[in-house]
């Protein structure tokens, strides 16, 4: 049988769902975090269960693909017992959402998560009063320091199906159901009533700085500023320090004078086969390519960038920069909340793409799949990036950062016209300003980084083999010589470019870790070196992402997708090489 976490977004379900279960899912304060379930056992007064984490929802009624998930959920008949996780300073949004569990007449808790919070604003909740009206078992939590949790698992295991003392529950249970517009009026006044009867409000025991700065993180004139210096403390901690100090570090010290060192005597003495000696430390040795590539270039520099990426989601900057881009987002058919699935995709383009279910309409999932697969470069191709175009000036970069913003918004408005179907309103549930944790930022960040040895480092080893069987069989060279007018003549680069555009199927990091080798080996200028790195963040997305968008879209939605990424990709990167040229060469305008 399971048990059901169900509440408001962004209230701690996930939160919740760890502390009862052992297992680990990804914590994060703003909304959209879970956007499929998880599933974990838990054991409550001798019975054993499933626990699942639902995505959020603030009505039973659903709007988008996550709220249908957690509704089928809830409607199941293996669904034994629900707990609801809400948030105890928002209090009048949750009681709509438990006078609507408690319709359903099944054993519910209801958790009054973040108490801590609602104590330091005044307000103080009648638990045993509401408890008793609602007829349901409720426990006071904090769920990230664990208080209330033993006092929960306990309610849990005595709970049963809620006795309210509610008049127009009563009314349902004797079979007279009224209908929708009713209902909802009759939760408004009984939640209103409740609320009179089990709040009181007194002075905040402190004043509260954090809705100072979430006050003016959301506003234009000051917003937009704090923006720039957070992408430019990203630049110099993701692309200065990992792609540079520890990239050099791993790369020079440890791989270069130790590991590949030791692979390459083992391979002399022992391994007489030369073409086995190739596949393992040649030039496309699964060993010294493959290996140094995923541990040397890429998993500092994503380590990086999942520690500051964790900072700001558990800081709550995120959901306030969906309110800050909701202007602009309205020119290209979309509204705030899209910006939230776009800056997963800055960790995950296929994570990113599962959350694109918060949006409320088929247009705008449409919408957002097409700028993730075309714009939006994963944590490790960001990384490499900052490390590439950092390397040969700020300006790069910035010309970087504006062309691909062009890009989107360009695109986006194109789209916008072509995919029928209709904006939805911004509506966006808004968390506190918090201080973050460093255990919940290195604990997030040890599984995202056991999801990157799991799930990319067998790709780039598969990618490497794929790149020493065309060289072996000679069709690297065929290949190359195919594609050179493509390549060298239309995009201005080496032939050995093709590898980085080969292997960049498989994961588009793992091609910028091959740009990222040319350009440290001195074999791509600076004009190259930017057109390399535009086109390969406007290139295909990897096999997983490609796999998700069929799996959310539509095999037809995602093929055209993907076959419009990739002729956009080498057409645009043509037009802004000859572009570059003229102007620095040509003109003499110092863009790089």
């Amino acid at each position: 049988m399971n048990i059901a976490l169900v509440g408001n977004p962004n209230v701690g379900k996930s939160v919740i769902f760890n502390a009862l279960t052992g297992s680990y899912v990804t914590v994060s304060n703003y909304p959209g975090t879970t956007v499929d379930v998880s599933k974990g056992p838990g054991r409550f007064g001798g019975q054993k269960y499933t626990i699942i984490d639902t995505p959020g929802v603030n009505s039973l009624v659903p709007r988008s693909e996550d709220e249908k998930v957690t509704k089928e959920i809830l409607s199941r008949p293996d669904t034994a017992i629900m707990v609801q996780v809400a948030d105890s300073k928002n209090l009048k949004r949750s009681l709509l959402l438990t006078l609507e569990l408690i319709e359903l007449g099944r054993p519910l808790v209801l958790a009054l998560n973040m108490s801590d919070e609602a104590k330091e604003r005044g307000i103080a909740i009648d638990v045993k009063k509401l408890s008793d009206r609602l007829g349901i078992n409720i426990v006071e939590t904090i769920a990230v320091t664990g208080d209330g949790i033993t006092k929960l698992k306990e309610a849990i295991a005595r709970t049963k199906a809620p006795s309210p003392a509610v008049e127009y529950l009563k009314t349902e249970r004797e079979g007279a159901r009224p209908d929708s517009i009713s209902l909802a009026r009759a939760r408004e006044k009984v939640a209103a009533a409740l609320l009179k009867d089990i709040l009181t409000f007194s002075k905040p025991l402190k004043k509260d700085i954090a809705e100072a700065i979430g006050r003016i993180t959301t506003r234009p004139l000051t917003g937009v500023p704090i923006l720039m210096g957070i992408m430019v403390l990203m630049y110099f901690f993701v692309g200065k320090f990992a792609a540079g100090t520890m990239v050099d570090f791993f790369e020079n010290a440890v791989f270069g004078k130790f590991i590949n060192p030791f692979f390459v005597s083992v391979a002399d003495n022992y391994i007489s086969m030369k073409l086995l000696r190739d596949f393992l430390i040649g030039d496309y040795g699964v060993l010294t390519m493959a290996l140094t590539y995923a541990f040397a270039i890429i998993f500092p520099i994503v380590t990086a960038f999942f520690i500051f990426f964790g900072f700001l989601e558990d800081s709550g900057y995120l959901p306030r920069l969906s309110v800050l881009s909701d202007a602009v987002f309205k020119t290209i058919g979309l509204n705030g909340r899209a910006i939230l699935p776009m800056i997963l995709g800055l960790g995950c383009g296929t994570m990113a793409t599962l959350t694109a279910r918060i949006l409320d309409t088929k247009k705008e999932r449409i919408l957002v799949s097409i700028l993730l697969t075309l714009a939006i470069p994963c944590s490790a191709q960001l990384g490499i990036i900052l490390g590439i175009l950092g390397s040969i000036s700020a300006k790069a970069l910035v010309l970087w950062l504006v062309i691909m913003l062009s890009v989107l918004m360009g695109v986006g408005f194109v789209a916008s016209k072509v995919v029928p179907g209709a904006r939805s309103p911004f509506i966006q549930e808004i968390p506190p300003v918090r201080m973050p944790q460093i255990k919940n930022i290195l604990v997030k960040t040890f599984a995202r980084l056991k999801w990157y040895l799991r799930e990319a480092v067998p790709l780039f080893v598969l990618g490497t083999i794929l790149l020493f069987v065309l060289d072996a069989v000679g069709a690297l060279n065929a290949i190359e010589r195919l594609v050179s007018p493509v390549v060298v003549h239309l995009l201005g680069l080496p032939e050995k470019a093709t590898e980085a555009f080969i292997i960049g199927f498989l994961r588009r990091d793992y091609g910028a870790a091959g740009l990222y080798a040319l350009s440290r080996s001195g074999l791509l200028d600076g004009i190259q070196t930017l057109v390399s790195v535009v086109v390969v963040t406007l290139f295909v997305p990897c096999v997983a992402q490609f796999f998700v968008t069929i799996k959310e879209r539509g095999v037809k939605t995602a093929c055209l997708i993907g076959g419009f990424v990739f002729v956009f990709a080498f057409l645009f990167g043509g037009a802004l090489n000859f572009a570059l040229r003229y102007c620095i060469d040509t003109l003499k305008i110092p863009l790089i």
